[in-house]
This record gives structure tokens, C-alpha cells and sequence, in this order.
């Protein structure tokens, strides 16, 4: 069964249904399109201060961006129990960008 909400990171979530890409966001391209979103207000930072490690694309052209690798989340989205767990506090804090 898949789920209907996938949990982004830090027990924060987007419907399932929405989601029309997971990508890394590794790539000054990447990290071109999040400042883009930030400064035009359809950004959903979900890293909690960590650093972004992959960009959750949404039907309502929105993006999240997460603190989880992009394998992680596909792991989660397609129903795995097994998938890694998140970020402790304890891990370093990083500026997510």
C-alpha cells in the first residue's frame, strides 16, 4: 500500500499524489531553483537548518526541500518500512541551502 503522505524529514509531510519529481539538489542548477523559489515565496523548507540534499517537486508548483537524500524518500514514498531513519539532533547542523 502506498502512503498518502510522504514524510519529508522532521516529521514533516506532503501528499503523495502531489509529488511529480524527487532530485538532488547536489548541482548549482539545483541549488539556482531553490533561491528562486525562497525569494518568490513557494519554497517549503522542511530541513529543519540541515543541509539540502534533495528538492521535492509538487503539482501546485510548489518545492520542499528536504534534509534526506532523494533514495531515501523514494524508499518512503513507495512504501518501504525499512527506509533509513532521519537525522538525529544530535548530527550537525547545517545551513540548508
Amino acid at each position: 500500500m502506498v502512503p498518502v503522505a510522504l514524510n519529508v524529514g522532521f516529521d514533516n509531510y506532503v501528499i503523495s499524489d502531489k509529488v511529480i519529481a524527487l532530485v538532488s539538489s547536489d548541482s548549482a542548477p539545483m541549488r539556482r531553483v531553490i533561491q528562486e523559489f525562497r525569494k518568490t515565496g513557494r519554497l517549503i523548507d522542511a530541513t529543519q537548518g540541515r543541509k539540502t540534499k534533495s528538492v521535492v517537486f509538487l503539482e501546485s508548483g510548489q518545492i520542499a526541500a528536504s534534509a534526506l537524500p532523494q533514495e531515501i524518500l523514494m524508499r518512503r514514498i513507495s512504501g518501504d518500512t525499512k527506509a533509513a531513519p532521519e537525522p538525529s539532533d544530535d548530527d550537525e547542523t547545517e545551513d540548508g541551502e
